[in-house]
């Protein structure tokens, strides 16, 4: 536990650090939006093309993950649909205790793998993460729809977002220049091995820019399902999935880090488009983010 505390304490003072400086203005202007913008589609596919090129993972590793978050995204989508049914919440405000019990950081989860289990551990993060988000869009654009959208949702501009996703976009690439194990010319690798070690600290700092803290006065019921769905009893059902799956090793342990991280800072831009519950949305966000502080080495210490 101390040892798990140690490697995941500088994630958590850098998301901090973020806050700190978004609250003293510094270094000012616009910078933290540009921050943010610059990381999402230039440092993080740019360090995802230089890590996954590098790995050299088996292939039977792409279905396993493919098969555990699968397993995991149904039975917590299962879960809250019962939730739902017990607490009967309007759709707007239920829609972001689905986000916020179902989504995740992929900053902070990229960040953690790579802290905690090496390169391919930060490897078999990325592939995780370029399998999770189009299937977390699409069930969250569902959800939108049956419960909260004012009127039809629009599937083609949904499906433009996510294969032009830079995140996913920098996976794919990575995985294919790793299994023609193609190798990067010096030139090369000299560029993309800069952007990639400057894409995790400037992608925390810009989710602790990125909080609201204010929306956490007056936490609400529907905020202490998500969050405790989320931080606790998502890493719990998926290593009891894994479990049943015949599955082991660092591929559990990854599933587990990306089921007990904080909901993604972009549910709120989804929940403010579609007709969501944004500033419970933004409540949530924040004070997952806060709260992961503590769950995040918990859990992992429990259940890895």
């Amino acid at each position: 536990m101390p040892l798990m505390v140690q490697a995941l304490l500088p994630v958590f003072v850098l998301i901090m650090l973020g806050h700190v400086f978004r609250r003293i203005d510094f270094p000012g202007g616009d910078f933290w939006p540009q921050a943010e913008r610059f990381t999402y589609y230039v440092l993080f596919p740019a360090m995802l093309v230089f890590k996954l090129g590098q790995a050299r993972l088996p292939a039977s590793a792409y279905g396993d993950i493919a098969l555990l978050i699968g397993a995991m995204l149904i039975a917590m989508t299962l879960v809250l649909a019962f939730a739902q049914w017990f607490w009967r919440w309007s759709g707007p405000v239920f829609s972001s205790v689905y986000q916020g019990a179902i989504r995740f950081n992929s900053y902070v989860g990229l960040a953690a793998g790579g802290m905690l289990l090496g390169d391919q551990g930060l490897s078999l993060t990325a592939i995780a993460v370029a399998i999770m988000v189009p299937l977390l869009n699409l069930l969250c654009i569902l959800m939108f729809s049956l419960v909260a959208a004012e009127g039809p949702v629009r599937l083609v501009p949904v499906f433009k977002a996510i294969v032009t996703n830079p995140l996913i976009v920098g996976s794919v690439i990575g995985v294919v220049w790793s299994f023609f194990e193609i190798g990067f010319h010096p030139l090369i690798g000299g560029i993309l091995e800069p952007l990639s070690n400057l894409a995790l600290p400037m992608g925390l700092m810009t989710v602790g820019a990125g909080l609201q803290l204010k929306a956490l006065r007056g936490a609400s019921l529907p905020f202490i399902v998500a969050s405790s769905l989320k931080l606790i009893g998502f890493p719990m059902m998926t290593a009891g999935l894994a479990m049943l799956l015949g599955l082991e090793g660092m591929l559990v342990q990854v599933a587990v880090l990306l089921a007990a991280l904080p909901t993604a800072t972009s549910a709120y831009i989804l929940a403010r488009q579609l007709g969501g519950d944004a500033p419970l949305m933004a409540g949530i966000i924040s004070g997952q983010t806060l709260l992961a502080i503590v769950t995040i080495p918990l859990m992992l210490s429990i259940l890895w």
